[in-house]
């Protein structure tokens, strides 16, 4: 049988039925260590995340800790994919191939989504149809590899805090940032978390994250969906301006502490698929 593997960075939850395997990741704040997903939930973690003076360390899993589950797949004589967090902003990627060395079998496929939170979410759902329609583990995988570089997120950040206390903005340009009530609006290309603008106001920011839909080639045979991080207000005002505009938003979901830790509280978000 095929197997799916995810990492606490999907933002998958159990009772979405969609993986057979989680592998947790470690967050420590105020000297406190929790495995995301398992002792610690979004909402909690933001609680922690907006009343800490420190700013949260995250860890990855061991090769060991990969290599547990692996040994369980070879044994059983199934076959596993793993949908990992991208390389670009984290080394479990690479901790996952160490530990398929170590396992040595050749059913375990480790899949470097270049993407986190709801991006891998899509791209597993995806997995999980090709399953159930009889496709072969390797036609699966190709598959994935061609999907994931088309599944798309823009994104504003309403406060410039957790970008300056996470080391990727000056104290200088948060400082102005705030007084001038500046919005980045971030995408993720190529694994990387990258700015794709700025504006001045949220309604502003809100409105060039539509017109940088409107320039995508939608796939309508995916649903766009909403993210928010914690506090929906912001992320209900811009679905009904996607609403206003023609867009059918299917689904509401939350974004965990893998990207949270470092955009804060209040974000709003698009996730679509081009063709």
């Amino acid at each position: 049988m095929i197997k799916i593997l995810v990492d606490s960075s999907s933002d998958i939850k159990k009772t979405d039925g969609l993986y057979d395997y989680f592998m947790p990741i470690s967050v420590n704040i105020d000297g406190k260590e929790y495995l995301d997903g398992v002792d610690i939930d979004s909402n909690t973690f933001y609680n922690l995340l907006t009343n800490s003076k420190d700013f949260p360390k995250t860890s990855q899993p061991s090769p060991q800790a990969f290599a547990d589950i692996f040994e369980k797949v070879k044994e059983s004589g199934d076959e596993l994919i793993y949908f990992a967090l991208s390389s670009e902003l984290s080394g479990t990627y690479q901790g996952a191939n160490i530990a398929k060395n170590m396992v040595d079998y050749d059913g375990i496929y480790i899949i470097d989504t270049k993407s986190v939170s709801h991006l891998i979410s899509v791209l597993v759902q995806y997995a999980v149809s090709l399953i159930n329609d009889g496709l072969d583990v390797k036609q699966i995988v190709e598959k994935c590899e061609e999907l994931k570089g088309r599944i798309k997120v823009l994104a504003g950040v309403d406060t410039l805090e957790y970008l300056y206390r996470g080391g990727r903005l000056s104290k200088t340009s948060a400082t102005v940032g705030k007084i001038a009530d500046i919005k980045p609006i971030v995408t993720v290309t190529d694994g990387k978390v990258e700015q794709v603008g700025k504006c001045l106001g949220k309604g502003r920011a809100m409105q060039f994250i539509i017109d940088k839909l409107e320039g995508f080639n939608l796939d309508e045979n995916y649903p766009i969906f909403s993210l928010y991080t914690y506090g929906e207000e912001n992320c209900e005002v811009l679905e009904n301006k996607l609403a206003d505009r023609g867009y059918k938003v299917e689904k509401r979901l939350q974004v965990g502490s893998t990207i949270g830790t470092h955009v804060g509280p209040g974000v709003y978000a698009v996730l679509f698929v081009v063709k």
